[in-house]
């Protein structure tokens, strides 16, 4: 590793405790993030140049502070806060406390006020440390649509005078929820891009995993973060084996099981194996279960799928998730045969009416039960329905590998 690679690391790191410190202290989120891009891009500069200094972290606050010190000396509005200017401006950096403020910042970022498509770039921007023109592309919109996403959420956040603290025990269960639930949606949006044509976008489920598991460093004994964490690294373990060698989709079943992580996987294992004991199961931790099953099996065909099949009737009835439903009848296919599968899918179609995914498993029912007219039929439906390039290749080969067998 070079030194200005470990110095990028390092202000990654540091990044989201320095904007908490400043939100916590001051209550500006918009002019402290401002003011922390500044310090990091000065760290990025004269770090490399001149070395470490002894305190990183001390430095990057005092810096910062004065960056947003110069903002409200500039600012025209300044003259309507001179009374409060005692109170509000610094006379000195702010003590340096080692209180860590990124958890904070996380649950500030995912307020209930804000609709995911606002949490989670707001999220990635704050916490994760990524640039404007790194979300943007991650999403596939233009730099400048993703700057005004994020700067509506930040002004929401501004208008609703949310205090920059952990939730009280009355919000507790709702703020964690809707952490949770960011986390989850970065994590999918990476490991499975649901538009474009990469099979993943690696760099994306791969800060879901490291903020997971900063939550999971502050909150060890919640189960529900527990179960979150196991469920992406089980399933990010397989992420070496879903893409061929023209970078094709390569599904769960087709997969070349000796390129799994094994470490990630026996990670995740011991982290569901922990949580499930601890007290009432939700949904994260059902779905770690799953892909924990799917994980240990040696083969496609060791899968052990009337467990699968229970634990997926378990989920839906937790959650009723009619994508949940639709996992389920793949499941009822495989361990009672695919006439199962498709009984269970005839009553989904209005919870799921023009969505490929449906298409896509009655397809591949379809298949199973030796329909090639009606397989080619729902491959091709859902090919035409998809948003994600890679899953149209996918199923449009799927199609047309089935169409040259019947000919």
């Amino acid at each position: 590793m070079t030194e200005r690679t470990a110095v990028e690391e390092l202000l990654r790191e540091l990044s989201p405790q320095i904007l908490g410190v400043l939100v916590r202290r001051y209550r500006d989120f918009a002019g402290a993030e401002d003011a922390v891009q500044e310090a990091l891009l000065a760290a990025a500069t004269q770090w490399p140049a001149e070395g470490l200094p002894s305190d990183p972290r001390g430095w990057l606050i005092a810096v910062a502070v004065r960056r947003l010190t110069d903002k409200w000396r500039s600012d025209e509005a300044r003259r309507r806060r001179e009374e409060l200017g005692a109170v509000r401006e610094p006379a000195a950096p702010p003590e340096v406390s080692e209180k860590d403020d990124s958890l904070s910042l996380l649950f500030l970022c995912c307020h209930p006020a804000l609709t995911p498509g606002s949490a989670i770039p707001l999220t990635l921007r704050a916490v994760g440390g990524l640039t404007t023109a790194e979300i943007a592309c991650a999403f596939l919109v233009p730099e400048a649509t993703m700057a005004q996403r994020i700067s509506r959420a930040k002004q929401r956040i501004k208008s609703s005078d949310v205090p920059f603290r952990m939730p009280a025990p009355a919000e507790w269960a709702e703020r964690l929820r809707s952490v949770l639930h960011v986390l989850y949606l970065i994590f999918n949006e990476g490991y499975a891009p649901s538009t474009g044509a990469d099979v993943a976008r690696s760099a994306l489920s791969g800060e879901a995993i490291r903020l997971t598991r900063a939550l999971h460093g502050g909150l060890p004994d919640d189960p529900e973060v527990s179960g979150l964490l196991a469920l992406m690294l089980l399933t990010d373990a397989r992420r070496p084996a879903r893409t061929g060698p023209n970078r094709e989709l390569v599904p769960l079943a087709e997969q070349e099981r000796a390129l799994w992580d094994q470490a990630l996987i026996a990670e995740g294992v011991a982290l569901i194996s922990a949580a499930l004991p601890r007290g009432a199961v939700g949904d994260y931790q059902l779905q770690a279960a799953i892909a924990a099953v799917h994980d240990e099996a040696a083969t496609a065909e060791d899968t052990d799928w009337p467990q699968i099949l229970a634990l997926y009737g378990l989920l839906e009835r937790m959650t009723g998730n009619p994508m949940v439903a639709l996992n389920r009848a793949v499941a009822a296919a495989m361990v009672d045969g695919p006439a199962a599968g498709l009984a269970l899918l005839a009553g989904m179609d209005g919870r799921l009416a023009g969505h490929h995914r449906i298409d896509a498993a009655r397809a591949h029912l379809l298949e199973m039960a030796g329909d090639v007219n009606g397989a080619i039929a729902h491959f091709r439906a859902a090919a035409g329905r998809t948003t994600s390039l890679a899953e149209r290749t996918y199923l449009a080969t799927k199609a047309a590998r089935l169409g040259a067998i019947g000919t």
